[in-house]
């Protein structure tokens, strides 16, 4: 028998079911010219929910972390600095794979759960005018804080790109990639752009791409050089770089298709109000909102659980007796608090109703 679970934690999410639907369509080549112009379309509605014309919008293969990997290796080189804000598990993680491909990392820290001060970031360039980019997560998963990214805008006037973390803020918040001065953004979709795990959308401004071209070496990894994606998905001809799953473009097509229709305005206030709901709801059973006062996530909560509530047992009869996913903490509130997710699909009145009746009874 299988499972069928209501996924209410940071990722998976529940998708839409034109998504779904679209995952039974028949496969096609890598190479097919129906299935370049399925990608092209996609990129397209990729385009639009990132905010950006573009020209180098296309889906990486892989999870949210590809696109991370995919823009730090493409756009750094052995020795050359990134200037990183840390005030979560995502901040840091960019810090990790930047030393990985051979990176000088700068972090700016600051406790998590608070929000990351752009000027900091500013100064910090400031008094390193030669970093090759600044990056930010934009909605910090670990603990739902929301960062500023707009101020940075002041980095188009510097030779320092800016480089944002979009995994869990595309579809749910408003992203202005192109409004904002974003250099390179890479995303994920199987939070709020309602389809599967398994495709990160990636976009790169000119300025970034022509960094791209300039570098003295090759990029380290083979697999998540954007230039030979790019020459993939748009050269002409295509040329040939791997084994693009058609199914999962599929899919992410019909999702972004499903989220085009509804109008990226009324998605985003969805997103804003049933997290509101549930932000109003937690405190009141004894939860303690994690995220500082302002700038919180609509669509993903971190909360410290009631005093004397078990983690696992509270999450384990979520599972067992409700068929509902949160997830656990991640830094201090690993083993102590939950991220709840009200992402894509799930962003309604029905999950979030469902949710609260199954805490409430777990908890009396």
């Amino acid at each position: 028998m299988h499972s069928d679970r209501l996924l209410l934690g940071p990722g998976p999410s529940n998708p839409y079911p034109e998504a779904i639907e679209a995952l039974s369509r028949p496969v096609l080549g890598h190479l097919d010219p129906e299935f370049l112009t399925l990608v092209a379309d996609a990129a397209q509605r990729m385009r639009t929910v990132f905010g950006t014309r573009n020209r180098l919008t296309l889906p990486v293969s892989g999870t949210g972390s590809a696109g991370m990997e995919a823009c730090l290796a493409s756009l750094l080189q052995p020795g050359e600095l990134a200037i990183v804000g840390v005030n979560g598990y995502f901040g840091e993680r960019l810090c990790e794979v930047a030393r990985r491909v051979g990176a000088q990392v700068h972090a700016v820290h600051v406790p998590w759960g608070r929000v990351l001060d752009p000027e900091r970031l500013l100064d910090a360039q400031r008094q390193a005018p030669q970093a090759r980019l600044v990056a930010v997560v934009h909605a910090e998963t670990s603990t739902g804080v929301r960062n500023q990214i707009a101020p940075l805008r002041e980095l188009q006037d510097t030779d320092t790109l800016l480089l944002m973390d979009a995994v869990t803020s595309l579809g749910g918040i408003p992203v202005e990639v192109d409004a904002w001065g974003v250099d390179a953004c890479y995303s994920a979709t199987q939070k709020c752009l309602g389809a599967p795990s398994g495709i990160a959308p990636v976009t790169l401004s000119e300025r970034a791409v022509q960094r791209i071209r300039d570098r003295e070496r090759p990029v380290c990894s083979f697999y998540q050089d954007l230039s030979l994606l790019d020459d993939y998905y748009q050269g002409d001809p295509p040329r040939y770089h791997h084994t693009a799953s058609s199914t999962l473009i599929s899919s992410v097509h019909a999702g972004l298709g499903r989220l085009l229709g509804e109008g990226l305005p009324a998605v985003w206030e969805r997103h804003a109000r049933v997290g509101e709901r549930l932000q109003a709801a937690l405190p009141e059973l004894g939860f303690e909102l994690f995220a500082e006062q302002g700038h919180r996530l609509p669509q993903l909560t971190a909360a410290r659980l009631p005093d004397g509530v078990s983690d696992a047992a509270a999450r384990k009869a979520l599972r067992e007796d409700f068929g509902i996913e949160v997830g656990g903490g991640l830094g201090p509130l690993a083993g102590t608090g939950w991220r709840i997710g009200l992402m894509g699909h799930n962003a309604e009145t029905r999950p979030l109703t469902t949710l609260l009746a199954a805490i409430t009874s777990i908890l009396t």
